[in-house]
């Protein structure tokens, strides 16, 4: 017991620690924070082993035409501006509602949005780890109806912050399970935005293999049976960083095979419009997140040791 509460007591004292960081970030402006990414991410390449393993052997699948040179000079680019989203979250959550806004300079596709709800449809839009995605909620949530999933932090003492950051423009949080789904039908039925996060590794049972920059990914199913409850139209949304000066908001056409009733086709389609989004800055989108952590291999396995159980 002494030791549950000690270790409980040091990750109070952590979240404590990481919410203080924030909101003194919050004060800063952008160009600031960004001079500062610019500064740690290269040490975080250089210190923290499982980001940059993670990184190039992302890259690797991805730009295998890319010089060895070319691919560490994006790694770095790109631990630089994940560093970066990691800074702006106090940005994004805690500082005054009208400076977020002006630091949205510029926003494209808007009408891909505004002709969808005009036609009674819902929009989901399809918002992958790319730029800074808390700053394309927020954006959302000061323009439309909004209501995306959320899982709660491993380190439950930050859920307030979280919570209030991501809902304090009026979004509306789900769960990720069932009764969440269901609060997205019913949001997408009243002609609303809905988001959801495309490039996630979700539980099996959950998702199909679908390519993704040409390799094999575990890729989520919940988008096809959304669009077929409620004929909603799917759009792919970034915040692009300027570096140092601030975001543009772009609204891309999702690729057609989305709307297929296949799986397989429909997340086929997820990745690549989440592939074009990445085309717009390759070293803007996170690729230290283990996107093909899952195999064809281990659902193979994990089949045969089920049918062996049934007998």
């Amino acid at each position: 017991m002494p030791q549950r509460l000690a270790a409980s007591s040091q990750r109070f004292s952590q979240a404590n620690a990481i919410r203080w960081f924030w909101r003194y970030l919050s004060r800063w402006p952008l160009g600031r924070l960004w001079r500062f990414a610019a500064w740690l991410g290269p040490q975080v390449y250089r210190l923290s082993r499982r980001e940059r393993r993670i990184t190039n052997a992302n890259l690797k699948v991805a730009y295998p035409q890319l010089s060895g040179h070319e691919r560490k000079a994006l790694a770095h680019d790109s631990l630089r501006h994940s560093t970066a989203t990691m800074l702006e979250l106090g940005h994004a959550w805690m500082a005054e509602p009208e400076r977020v806004a002006l630091g949205i300079l510029a926003v494209h596709g808007r009408e891909k949005l505004d002709n969808a709800r005009a036609e009674g449809r819902g929009v989901i839009i399809l918002a992958p780890h790319f730029g800074n995605w808390e700053v394309l909620g927020f954006w959302l949530s000061s323009h439309f109806p909004f209501t995306a999933m959320y899982e709660p932090p491993k380190m439950a003492a930050l859920d307030p912050v979280i919570r209030q950051g991501r809902m304090r423009m009026g979004a509306q949080l789900v769960p990720t399970n069932p009764r969440g789904v269901a609060g997205l039908l019913k949001a997408l039925k009243r002609s609303e935005t809905v988001g959801i996060l495309p490039d996630q590794d979700p539980d099996w049972g959950s998702g199909v293999f679908a390519p993704f920059f040409g390799r094999d990914a575990y890729t989520a199913t919940l988008l096809p049976k959304l669009v077929a409850r409620t004929q909603a139209r799917v759009v792919t949304g970034v915040a692009l960083r300027l570096p140092g000066k601030g975001f543009e908001i772009h609204f891309l056409d999702a690729d057609e095979r989305v709307y297929d009733a296949d799986d397989v086709q429909s997340a086929s389609g997820v990745n690549a419009s989440v592939e074009d989004a990445v085309a717009l800055a390759p070293a803007q989108y996170q690729w230290e997140y283990k996107r093909y952590r899952k195999t064809v291999q281990e659902q193979q396995k994990l089949a045969n040791f089920r049918d062996y159980r049934i007998y």
